[in-house]
Formats: C-alpha cells, structure tokens, sequence
C-alpha cells in the first residue's frame, strides 16, 4: 500500500468509509461524487496505479472485481435494467485518484459511447459505424 493514496488509507481504515463489500483482496464502497443514483467504486486493496502496473498474478483479483461488480449491480436493483463498469486508465483516460478502482455506474439511462468526442462520431451519431468488428 501507498503512504499518500487516498484508497490506501480507506483500506487500512485511516479514512472512515462505509464499505458496500470488503474482504481481503477488494473494497468496494459508494462514490462521494456520484454521476448516477448507483455509483460505487470497487478498488484493489493492493496498489496498482492503473491496468498498465497489473500483472499476471493480479488477474484473480481482477476477475473477482468484475464479478463483484455483477453481483453488487444485482443487490441495488440494476442488474436487468443495466450498468456500465469503467476503468479510467491514466490521464487522458480520466483517472483522477492514481490507483487502479473500478466504476460501477447504473439506476438511470447512460448514454451511448464510450468518452468519444462529437468528431469521432459518425454522421448519424453513432460510435459504432465505420468500426471494423471481428478484425
């Protein structure tokens, strides 16, 4: 764990949290600036600054947060009507806290996209013409 790293020190407990779920490996715990009614981080405990200091041996624990993610979707209500889980990798992917959490995001309807800009839409507005699938 980090000295600094906020999610650091709510996993050892040094900054008050209400936990939605914890165990050993992850915690997960409603966001303070939510965008949605369903706005929960799910966050390694170890720390990882983004997908890019994962490794091999981390993969377990990855798998186990998108399956948390699932499951806690279907404890608020949300797993039929849908979600969005999102990972902001660095930047100008949008992290804001330097370690690695996931975003799970539902309760309204989200909008298409994934973070694109108007120009990188097509025409019609759609995000998806001119994708080559199965490449």
């Amino acid at each position: 764990m980090s000295d600094e790293c906020i999610f650091c020190k709510i996993a050892r407990k040094e900054v008050p949290t209400e936990p939605v779920y914890e165990d050993h490996d992850l915690l997960a715990f409603d966001d303070i600036h939510p965008v949605a009614p369903v706005h929960v981080l799910i966050v390694p405990k170890e720390h990882m600054v983004n997908l890019n200091d994962a490794g091999k041996n981390d993969v377990p624990v990855l798998g186990k947060a998108l399956r948390l993610a699932a499951k806690i979707a279907d404890e608020r209500g949300i797993a039929e009507s849908g979600y969005r889980v999102v990972v902001n990798n660095g930047e100008q992917g949008g992290q804001v806290v330097p370690h690695l959490h996931f975003h799970l995001v539902g309760g309204r309807p989200l909008t298409p996209g994934l973070g694109l800009r108007r120009e990188d839409l097509s025409p019609g507005g759609s995000f998806l013409t001119g994708c080559r699938i199965g490449v």
